[in-house]
């Protein structure tokens, strides 16, 4: 059984939604006036951000506006939308999360491939918890009672690259030299977190020297203009094999 998505079926059931209204040539404040709501509640709709639930009986008088009767179309954005509620695995985190990161929790659940460039820290997805202590310890506005349950986030999204009812996720990670030459916590600590890298190389990880709010953005030349400045860095990086080379070395330099 395939795990409910319900991040990217939010994001989807709200572009739908904007498409069927676009093509009805109406207006964001036409939809609020109908829907009696504001006009900010009906953008977030549609964007799929923020944390606007839809109500059913607000899929039936959007389908009524826009004159959507076919009866599959329906029950498909009624599907969407029952999707859209399950709760995902972060929830129960949500009071120690720091803003916008739940959203990139449900992001990354719900993607199949990942692709990071780190120039200044280990990625969270492969980080040991000893070293996510560390810089959660060093970190000024983290209050210290929540620092257990903000590594257990880490553990957590690092079961996406071993999750069984689906593919795993396909994690590129380009990281900065200086990355694993920066000591994070006691040198048994960096030491230990080094060597977890070279275990975790099954998803490709390369290493680079290079100079490279939470913001998602998700326009198809935005992302193009970004995917094709992290081929490049991938280009300038060592290979997978060196890379481990480099990592097994600043290992016993610890």
């Amino acid at each position: 059984m395939t795990t409910p998505q319900p991040t990217v079926n939010r994001r989807q059931l709200g572009a739908e939604l904007r498409r069927l209204r676009l093509a009805k040539g109406l207006l964001i404040e036409d939809v609020a006036a109908h829907l009696q709501t504001s006009q900010t509640r009906v953008s977030r709709m549609e964007t799929g951000k923020g944390r606007v639930v839809i109500k059913a009986e607000e899929i039936g008088a959007l389908c009524e506006l826009y004159g959507v009767t076919d009866e599959r179309q329906i029950r498909l954005l009624t599907s969407m939308l029952s999707d859209s509620k399950h709760p995902g695995w972060w929830d129960q985190f949500r009071e120690v999360l720091p803003s916008g990161l739940d959203v990139l929790c449900g992001l990354e659940t719900d993607a199949l491939a990942e692709r990071a460039w780190e120039p200044l820290l280990v990625h969270g997805l492969l980080q040991t918890p000893e070293y996510a202590q560390a810089i959660l310890q060093a970190w000024p506005s983290t209050r210290l009672h929540d620092i257990a349950d903000l590594v257990k986030v880490r553990t957590e999204r690092q079961a996406l690259l071993t999750r069984t009812d689906r593919a795993p996720l396909e994690l590129w990670a380009i990281l900065d030299e200086a990355v694993i030459r920066r000591p994070v916590g006691a040198a048994g600590v960096m030491r230990a977190q080094l060597h977890h890298l070279a275990e975790m190389a099954e998803p490709p990880m390369v290493y680079v020297d290079s100079p490279a709010g939470n913001l998602y953005l998700d326009k198809k030349h935005d992302v193009r203009r970004f995917t094709t400045t992290f081929d490049l860095l991938r280009a300038m990086a060592l290979d997978p094999d060196d890379s481990l080379v480099r990592l097994r070395t600043a290992a016993k330099e610890k």
